[in-house]
């Protein structure tokens, strides 16, 4: 792989590719990829019945893309079923979450900034899992239950 200093494109071979609890990832701009300091992109990939149960990330705010399917997305206790085309906008310290209740796999870009965060920013988890706190472990009552990989 080109030094992340002097790179400008990455194509789809060079994508940095994980599995978390949630999605399978596809990550396209962070600081190890390219010169990155603002933005972090991550193309995601959420099987059917799958989700990214209520958390926040303490100093990023955060954009959530369809691409393909629908989601269920939270922001605070608003929620809307978004389709190919719309997103969803998140403030820094936002508790939200991404559900995926339909048949079909959804497919989102996820765009956070800042991609480098100073200290003692940086060494604060992100993301912060509230999904087992109230109000957030019962505010989806009588939805489908979510599977994560964890």
């Amino acid at each position: 792989m080109t030094d992340p200093a002097s790179n400008r494109f990455i194509q789809i071979d060079d994508a940095a590719r994980e599995i978390n609890p949630w999605t399978h990832n596809e990550w396209l701009c962070r600081p190890d990829l390219v010169n990155a300091e603002k933005l972090l992109l991550v193309r995601a990939n959420m099987a059917p019945g799958h989700c990214h149960p209520f958390h926040y990330h303490p100093h990023r705010e955060e954009i959530i893309y369809v691409l393909y399917g629908r989601a269920e997305q939270w922001v605070g206790e608003e929620k809307r079923i978004l389709s190919a085309g719309e997103m969803a906008h998140i403030p820094s310290g936002t508790i939200h979450g991404t559900y995926n209740p339909h048949h079909e796999p959804l497919v989102f870009l996820a765009i956070l900034s800042p991609a480098k965060l100073p200290e003692p920013e940086a060494s604060t988890p992100d993301p912060i899992d509230v999904s087992t706190q109230a109000p957030w472990a019962n505010i989806r009552h009588g939805l489908p239950d979510c599977v994560t990989l964890a």
